[in-house]
């Protein structure tokens, strides 16, 4: 029975791999960190997402172990079935806290948190309003609802306009985007989504994923960049970036909506809950966040030296307000080439191309840390201007 469709997907798999496109997972013999052991050799770690370098904190691992300790291991059910712990409402209530809003709903991932958002919310009578490069899992969580879809062009504000303008046909409308766009590195511009959501009559729903932790003036993602704490009615994040990097979701807003959800988010209503050790590090992680902005200036400092050295080096480096750096290549070989290079360098890093950014769009995406040191970073430029050279990237 399983020959046909085995054939098939050798056949699928072969045209992925000619077309350069397979996926290699490249295996990690060390904790999380801004210096890991991959292959038997210790490089510098420019691709992961750890952007206030807590993935090996030593108070989050703690934390971990004691809410083992004292709560168990797993929670063997879902929440409206056998409940949640007391620590499950503690970080509910941290991360309202720390984004300004009413309430939030735990998730296991981000992913589920934006696939679990539409469908309870929003019917066919109403609109979903989405910015083209926003993530895939806000792609999936459209799908899922019946709700009329528009599109405009990356943070492209008459295009923006142009929708809320058609979409007055339907009931109620929502604005989703990205707070930062993972490719690019570039933030949405907020203020003006706001402006236009109250001009319109809409909502506005955004995903703080690489935001979170990392923009405004104490990290609190780009509601503070703006000035706009509190009057964003949907919020979307994850524990598996910024904020300690191991797994979980959330979404924070409205209380009627954080409490529609509940009852009709179907990602929410059948999975686990979240194991005692994940929510225990994520209270004692927004903890140290409220006693010191000491990660968030180290990274923004970090942020500013990779780019002023990249840039004085002669690379092309897409604007950023965040810890993503795209160094454009433009060319897809080039860039596979690129990032292999650097690996032998000892510099960690991944090129990206066609189909995850446009055709002729090719780059590698450079993600700093404020685990990472100063030396380490002028390691990495160093790397990339050796690299640079022998490619004919620079001259």
């Amino acid at each position: 029975m399983y020959g046909k469709i085995k054939e098939y997907l050798q056949r699928e798999l072969a045209d992925i791999k000619a077309a350069g496109l397979y996926k290699i997972e490249r295996v990690i013999a060390s904790p999380q960190r801004a210096e890991i052991e991959v292959a038997g050799r210790s490089v510098l770690n420019f691709c992961a997402n750890n952007y206030l370098g807590l993935s090996d904190d030593e108070r989050l691992i703690e934390a971990a172990k004691r809410a083992m300790d004292e709560r168990g291991f797993g929670m063997s059910s879902v929440r409206f079935i056998c409940g949640c712990q007391d620590i499950h409402k503690e970080l509910e209530r941290a991360i309202a806290d720390y984004f300004g809003t009413e309430d939030t709903i735990l998730y296991a991932a981000c992913f589920d948190a934006n696939g679990g958002v539409f469908e309870p919310l929003f019917t066919e009578q109403d609109a979903i309003i989405s910015d083209a490069l926003n993530h895939a899992s806000i792609i999936d969580g459209v799908r899922l609802s019946k709700a009329v879809r528009y599109r405009y062009a990356n943070a492209d504000m008459e295009a923006l306009e142009d929708c809320l303008k058609r979409a007055q046909a339907q009931r109620f409308r929502v604005i989703c985007t990205d707070g930062v766009f993972s490719m690019d590195g570039n933030a949405a511009p907020l203020d003006e989504i706001c402006r236009l959501a109250r001009q319109y009559d809409a909502l506005v729903m955004v995903d703080e994923c690489h935001s979170a932790g990392v923009l405004g003036a104490t990290g609190r993602g780009i509601t503070e960049l703006y000035d706009l704490r509190g009057e964003v009615d949907i919020l979307t994040g994850t524990l598996g970036k910024a904020f300690g990097g191991a797994v979980g979701g959330f979404t924070t807003g409205r209380r009627e909506i954080i409490d529609m959800l509940r009852q009709r988010s179907r990602p929410y209503l059948f999975s686990n809950s979240l194991p005692p050790a994940v929510v225990g590090a994520g209270i004692e992680l927004f903890k140290i966040l409220g006693q010191s902005n000491e990660l968030h200036d180290r990274l923004v400092a970090n942020v500013e030296h990779f780019r002023a050295g990249m840039m004085a080096a002669g690379f092309d480096i897409k604007p950023t307000q965040s810890a993503i750096c795209a160094v454009m290549l433009y060319d897809a070989k080039l860039s596979q080439d690129f990032a292999a290079r650097l690996q032998e360098e000892g510099v960690f890093v991944t090129g990206f191309y066609y189909p995850v950014v446009p055709k002729g769009q090719a780059r590698i995406r450079v993600q700093v840390s404020a685990g990472h040191t100063v030396e380490q970073l002028d390691r990495c430029i160093a790397a990339f201007v050796k690299v640079g050279r022998e490619l004919n990237v620079l001259q």
